[in-house]
Formats: structure tokens, sequence, C-alpha cells
């Protein structure tokens, strides 16, 4: 069935206003283009579905663009418009539809594990378990069922906030009908992802779907992997009402704090009772109390990463490994390897290193002193008054530095670093505040930590 566009505010986007299409991903829904629009001067996301037609756009994809319109949220991906024209590749004439989003350059929770081979810094885990749930509870809020919750359905942003996206499923949870029902699962979504009642052939969508969904979810993004890695849809389709779920065993052995209430939270959201399964605005104030604990840390967690994702191939770092900051102080001290292969990914969770965490004072800020013996504490004040100028323009991990400085940099103080926009401001503004005022005692140890996370650059000014 299809559906010609209505008269509505939804705005049309033809090919006049568009150029520098870049073809960016496809499935089974069709293509998805990165367009430059010429006078909003954005690069915008254009989803044209695989329709086999070429004329009106397909009631599925109409009603995504539309919901997607309904439910403005800052953690809902926006759409823009609908678009009307011919896109590369297609035949002089031969019109298309499709969707216009945002377009989101860092791609999906599901492209960040594929990078980083695993997953995220805790205190970015906690904070997308936390988004996710907030767009969800705005979602049901407004009394729809997303219906497919999965890693590449959480998109992410230039900061990495999450953006859930792909409400070809969506259903209006009141009257769910599972009027389109597609490969995945008889009543849509995911199997992987699916709850166990999913599976009756009469079932009929509500928000307890996505609860279940929102569990596997949790656990797909604090261990970095896929859930079942090696099972055809028809063993999970068999086994998961009969209880599996995703090992939660190694997790719990973990001492990061707020991860045992995650996978708690975790547990009862894909508990085979769907009225077991707590509502998403119950998720919303554990998730929030969570991330809570390592909310100081997510500027140090984000620039790292966007540090991984910025580097020529977006699979490895010069200068730094990703690890993970400010841990409760019993936290074991596990390496994090950006060279684990994509395929240990389906690997038992204790054979894939998490993330390493990192305290405001290293426990190994020793050993990295004395690999810079030959320099006293007033040749390291030196090296950082003669180059600042160049530190400012080259330094991208302030955050992270500011927190190995520990007590050196007050709470306020820090918190005013990190509310600046641009690098060399947060870097001007620690050496205003901190270095300058601090004298000696703190420019030697603001070089060894500029040591440990940029030797090379060291080397090139002339340290040791």
């Amino acid at each position: 069935m299809e559906m010609a566009l209505p008269s509505r505010k939804t705005r049309l986007v033809s090919d006049e206003s568009l150029e520098d299409w870049e073809h960016v991903g496809s499935g089974g829904f069709g293509d998805v283009y990165r367009v430059r629009h010429k006078d909003w001067g954005e690069d915008v996301a254009i989803k044209i579905p695989r329709t086999g037609v070429c004329t009106p756009l397909p009631l599925s994809s109409y009603k995504e663009a539309m919901l997607m319109d309904t439910v403005s949220f800052k953690f809902v991906l926006r759409v823009y418009g609908i678009y009307q024209g011919c896109p590369p590749g297609s035949r002089p004439g031969e019109n298309q539809c499709g969707i216009v989003m945002e377009y989101m350059r860092w791609g999906s929770v599901e492209s960040l594990q594929e990078v980083l081979s695993g997953p995220p810094p805790w205190p970015l885990a906690f904070r997308l378990a936390h988004q996710v749930a907030a767009g969800m509870n705005f979602l049901h809020a407004e009394k729809l069922v997303h219906q497919d919750l999965k890693p590449s359905n959480v998109l992410l942003s230039e900061s990495l906030d999450a953006r859930l996206a792909d409400f070809g499923l969506s259903r209006v949870s009141t009257s769910a009908v599972a009027s389109s029902r597609e490969k995945t699962g008889e009543a849509g979504g995911t199997y992987k992802y699916m709850p166990p009642e999913a599976f009756n052939a009469s079932y009929q969508p509500v928000r307890a779907f996505d609860i279940y969904s929102y569990g596997i979810l949790l656990w797909s993004i604090v261990t970095g992997k896929e859930p079942y890695p090696a099972a055809t849809n028809c063993l999970v389709e068999l086994k998961i009402p009969l209880g599996d779920r995703p090992p939660s065993e190694d997790l719990e052995k973990m001492e990061v704090e707020g991860l045992k209430e995650l996978v708690d939270l975790m547990k009862r959201c894909w508990d085979a009772n769907p009225d077991k399964r707590p509502p998403f605005n119950k998720c919303l104030k554990e998730t929030e109390q969570v991330f809570s604990k390592h909310k100081r840390a997510i500027h140090v967690a984000v620039d790292q990463v966007l540090e991984r994702l910025d580097s020529p191939n977006g699979n490895h770092h010069s200068e730094t490994s990703i690890s993970n900051p400010r841990p409760p102080p019993q936290a074991p001290g596990r390496s994090f390897s950006p060279a684990v292969s994509g395929s240990e990914r389906s690997m038992p969770i204790d054979e894939v290193d998490m993330p390493s965490p990192v305290t405001r004072h290293p426990p190994t800020q020793d050993v990295f002193r004395s690999s810079a013996k030959h320099m006293t504490d007033e040749e390291k004040e030196k090296f950082v008054d003669d180059n600042m100028a160049t530190l400012i323009q080259k330094i991208k991990l302030v955050m992270k530095i500011a927190e190995e400085l520990g007590n050196m940099v007050n709470p306020e103080t820090y918190d005013n670093i990190a509310t600046k926009e641009t690098k060399q401001d947060q870097m001007r503004l620690l050496y205003r505040s901190v270095l300058h005022s601090g004298g000696k005692k703190v420019k030697a140890a603001f070089y060894d930590a500029l040591k440990r996370n940029y030797q090379p650059l060291v080397e090139d000014l002339g340290g040791f």
C-alpha cells in the first residue's frame, strides 16, 4: 500500500536545494545518503526506501516521517521533511521519495563498538544508557512503541549524545496492530532484541516490547558485543521463550561504581513476564542516578572517543588509548587493547578487555616520572612556559590532563574549563587558572601528564 503526500506542515525538499550526494549506508529498507543542503548550509541524511516503484512514498516510510516530526525530542533523531527528486543512480525523470533527517556524523552505537573493538568508556556507556531511557520514556509518554530498539538504531551526535532512530516499525501502542510484518520477526523488530511473547503469532506490540529490547541493548552497550553472536533466528526464537538471555555473570564481578545497579535494571527489563518489567519512567530515574556517579568524567570520556574516531583509520590512535576516567577507588586496572579484532566480540566477556579505569591520581605516576628523570622540575617548568602557545593549539585531551592533575585543579575550575566550547579555550583557561598560578610543582605535574598522553609531541618540542 502506498500513500501520496498530503498537504501538511512537513516541508518538501527537492534536488534544486541539494548537492554533493554521498552514499553512506544501505539495508533491507533501502539506502541512506549524506547530502549538502545548499540553502541551509548543513549536511542532512536522506533515507530512500527500496520500494521498486518511483513515485509516492510508501505508507510505512511516510508514517515514519510523520511520527518523527511529531515526537520532537532531544534524544530522538530530528526529521526535516520529505524528499522528492531523482537521487544518484536513478533514471532521468524517475522521481523517488525519501525522508530528510539530521545527519549523524559518528554513526551509531553499533558502529562505535566496531571502531573501539568493544564498549565505550564507562561514563559514556552510562550516559548512553540514560539518554536512551529518556528518549524511550518520551516515546512511551506519547503512546508510541518503537519496536526495533537496538545498537544500530541508536545514532550518535557530534558530542556522542544518543538519538533514537528508525521508526519504520513504530506503532501507536493503544492500537498496536502489526499490519506490516518483516522477515526480522512476526511482530516486527529484530529477533535478538524481541521479547519471548513476541514470537507468538497473535502478539500485538505494547510498551513492554521496548522495555525488553532496552534490557538487551543495555547488555550490548556495556559489553560492546552482539547478543547470541552464533545463534540463528530459529534458535533465538526457540531459546528465548525458554529463558535464555545474554551472560551477565562477568559483569556482576566487575567493581565499577553503578554497574551493579545497571545490571540489576537490565535483568528486570528482560524479565520473561511483561508485567514485571519496569516502565521507562522508572528506568529513567535509575539510569540518572547511575550516570550521576560518573557525570564529571564524561568530558574526558567523550574527548578520548572523539580522538579515536578522528584518527586516520578510525581504529587506532598514536597518542593515547581509550580508558575510563574516574572509577571508584577499588576498580581493577585492566588495560584497554585497541588491537582486539572484530571476531573477538563473540568471545566470552572476560576474554575481551573492558576500557581501563584511570583515577585522578594515576597509580603509575611514579613510573612515568622516572622515565622523565633526566629533566628537573625547573626544566619541566621552562618547557611548559616556552611551548605554551604550541600546546594551546595542539592539545585536545585537555579534560583528561586536568583529571590527571588531581587536586591541583579545584572542582569549580575543572567545571569552568569543561564549559569552554573549544579545546584551545579549555587549554588557555587551564594555563591561566592552574598552571600559571601553580608554579613549578604544578607545571612539572602537567609536563608528566603531557608526556603520558602526547609523548611524540613532547619529544618534537625538545622534551625527554
